[in-house]
């Protein structure tokens, strides 16, 4: 069994499919990914020991961090085909000779394509239920430039595009505690788990040293979301008025320190299931994969959604009574003080301590089986009608 598994996203789209591929792998698979070629990114499949096939346009070259067409509908035709542009052929190749191609990401504009053209077997999976299926102005926007394209490469055009873009029956990888089923009004949904890759990186000992210095500080990154530099002095600010320390990440923002006080401590890239059991709260934007191992690290968290799926996340941390949403994407000051007094509270600490037992991590375990076994049937069946 030959396996395609492609993302085009953030970090938060490409880990849980490198996790999935490590699986795949390891029950026997011959499996390759195609990712964009972000140098974090590269390591990643590195470290994974995968065989890597890149895209040609980095993710953090798309200008402003834009991640959904929904975003750009003053000019959804060029937003979509540059897209289109900047994938297809790249995973055509790549899925040539596969049983299987499995996708995510904004790769949803040309999956169904390369899955068509190839004649295999063809699966969309999706991270966060507060990713709506049901859209009928984005089917509006992003239906001529897909149809467009087929017709370029000699398919038909398609009619129902929500089917073409998420698959009569998507996949969700999300954890049923954080992101319970919904009622679709469509066809169904495959479920399981999240998909969490174990990170074995050692934390810095330079933060290490910062960690054992004093009390836990609150940690605040907001991945590749390009929040301002005032949001991040908003958010130091507002920690310092509450007696802790900060950690920030610097992100894609590149986010730095307002200051030069030693209760601050700047990171990069870090293992965030080692770093998060070690902070009093996290600040981040809500990215599903976020939410996920700050919840599993039984930690509380204060979510500033940015786009997408995030006010969902927001929405459910504050549900569960681990963590508190942020009104709006603009931190300020006065708007994070009523967050962290509710994110530092030891109720809150509790709570998000007895949650974390029911998160699950065997995700990308159920998936890579569900995978093959399905893959496998459809493969056989195909055969039978063959002979």
């Amino acid at each position: 069994m030959r396996v395609v598994l492609a993302t085009y996203g953030t970090r938060g789209d490409v880990e849980p499919v490198v996790a999935l591929a490590t699986q795949v792998r390891a029950m026997g698979a011959e499996v390759k990914v195609c990712a964009p070629p972000d140098e974090e990114f590269a390591q990643l499949m590195t470290r994974a020991k995968l065989p890597f096939v890149p895209f040609g346009k980095p993710w953090s070259s798309w200008a402003n961090g834009v991640s959904t067409a929904e975003e750009r509908v003053e000019d959804a035709d060029e937003f979509v085909a540059r897209h289109i542009a900047a994938t297809y052929e790249i995973l055509a190749e790549a899925a040539q000779g596969c049983d299987l191609l499995l996708a995510t990401g904004m790769l949803h504009f040309i999956a169904q394509s390369v899955a068509e053209k190839l004649s295999i077997p063809h699966r969309f999976v999706l991270f966060s239920p507060g990713l709506e299926l049901e859209s009928p102005e984005r089917d509006r926007l992003v239906g001529a430039p897909i149809n467009a394209h087929r017709t370029a490469i000699g398919l038909p055009p398609v009619d129902d595009i929500r089917q073409f873009l998420f698959t009569d029956q998507p996949w969700m990888a999300a954890d049923p505690v954080l992101a319970p089923q919904r009622a679709s009004g469509r066809g169904s949904t495959v479920r399981t788990p999240a998909w969490i890759l174990r990170d074995d990186r050692p934390v810095a000992a330079e933060l290490m040293a910062f960690l054992d210095a004093g009390a836990p500080p609150v940690y605040v990154g907001f991945g590749s979301m390009r929040i301002t530099q005032d949001s991040a002095r908003a958010a130091i600010e507002a920690i310092r008025a509450k007696g802790r320390r900060v950690l920030l990440r610097r992100g894609w923002a590149d986010l730095a320190a307002i200051d030069d006080q030693d209760d601050c401590f700047i990171v990069g890239d870090v293992n965030q299931q080692a770093l998060f059991p070690r902070v009093a709260a996290i600040m981040h934007h809500g990215g599903a994969g976020t939410t996920t191992t700050a919840a599993l690290a039984g930690t509380p968290q204060v979510v500033v959604p940015q786009a997408a799926d995030q006010p969902y996340q927001g929405l459910r941390v504050a549900e569960l009574g681990i963590g508190a949403a942020h009104e709006g994407s603009t931190p300020s000051f006065e708007s994070l003080s009523g967050p962290l007094t509710i994110a530092l509270d030891p109720e809150t600490r509790a709570r998000a301590t007895a949650l974390a037992g029911a998160i699950r991590t065997d995700g990308a375990t159920v998936a890579a089986r569900l995978l093959l076994d399905t893959a496998n049937a459809q493969a056989k069946s195909f055969s039978a009608l063959n002979m």
